[in-house]
């Protein structure tokens, strides 16, 4: 069975949208660096907004393609809006630092704006409707296209984040960094074959650790509609040379290696196919 795609020709030049065939779908919410010029007088610099972006996590998961995954993809940068946090301005994280909507300070607390210059409500509620909006109009769209031929679907959240960060947790991070809303967003047997592959690759990992799934996989994760979703958010250090200590404009971001991320590049493929052989027998 072929479907057939769906391109939208009025999607914005910064949403990327590539719809395929099967049960899987790939979102990538912060590998995004684009800062559109009416937004940057305002930053403290240009390389502070652009530093905890997932770097070069796009590139890393460029297999799935292969695999005839959907992608959903924004280049904008989440510091102009994060489209992985609760518009409502909940916190996923509730008594725990992190970041918001539009976020103000770096994951290292550094203020993003000159004082008295950060986005006001209706800032926010323009980035929302820009930005915001369109990519999960764009990633609702596509789960409803693959559910209309596929009883099952699988939503992966692709995120990286540097491997010490002492405001957001303590200690080193796991390499690997499961995200199923406790076990709410997927069926159990789909979390377990992750975490196996993971336990194989001989690094570490965690499963609902201090990163649980921020809002795609608590919004999109249905188990009992159909549509499992899961996130994994990896230590940078396991796919490219991450500085040990702080990171500056002379070090950071790492170019990529592909030589050095191969051993996690392997362990993710075969993730990705365990969560489309999962969707595809529960057809």
């Amino acid at each position: 069975m072929t479907i057939a795609p769906t391109p939208d020709t009025r999607a914005p030049d910064w949403l990327t949208v590539v719809s395929r065939d099967a049960p899987l779908v790939v979102s990538f919410p912060h590998t995004g660096t684009l800062i559109p010029d009416e937004f940057l007088g305002p930053l403290v610099s240009p390389w502070m907004a652009r530093k905890d972006a997932d770097w070069w996590i796009d590139r890393l998961y460029d297999f799935v393609h292969d695999l005839g995954a959907t992608v959903v993809h924004t280049a904008i940068s989440r510091t102009v809006i994060d489209v992985n946090r609760d518009p409502s301005g909940q916190s996923l994280y509730p008594g725990q630092a992190t970041t918001g909507l539009c976020p103000t300070t770096s994951f290292d607390g550094e203020a993003l704006y000159t004082a008295g210059a950060e986005p006001s409500p209706a800032d926010i509620a323009g980035r929302r409707q820009r930005f915001f909006e369109p990519y999960h109009a764009a990633l609702a769209q596509e789960i409803a296209r693959l559910r209309r031929h596929h009883p099952t679907v699988v939503v992966y959240d692709c995120h990286s984040i540097r491997s010490g960060i002492p405001r957001l947790f303590d200690g080193e991070l796991p390499q690997f960094n499961i995200g199923t809303n406790s076990g709410a967003s997927c069926d159990p047997a789909l979390a377990e074959g992750t975490a196996r592959r993971c336990a194989a690759s001989g690094l570490s990992w965690v499963s609902n650790g201090r990163f649980k799934g921020g809002f795609i996989t608590r919004e999109y994760g249905r188990p009992e509609d159909g549509v499992h979703a899961i996130q994994m958010e990896l230590a940078c250090r396991g796919y490219m040379r991450e500085p040990t200590g702080a990171v500056g404009p002379e070090n950071w971001p790492s170019p990529f290696d592909p030589a050095v991320a191969a051993p996690v590049r392997a362990t993710l493929s075969a993730i990705l196919d365990h969560c489309l052989a999962f969707a595809q027998s529960h057809g």
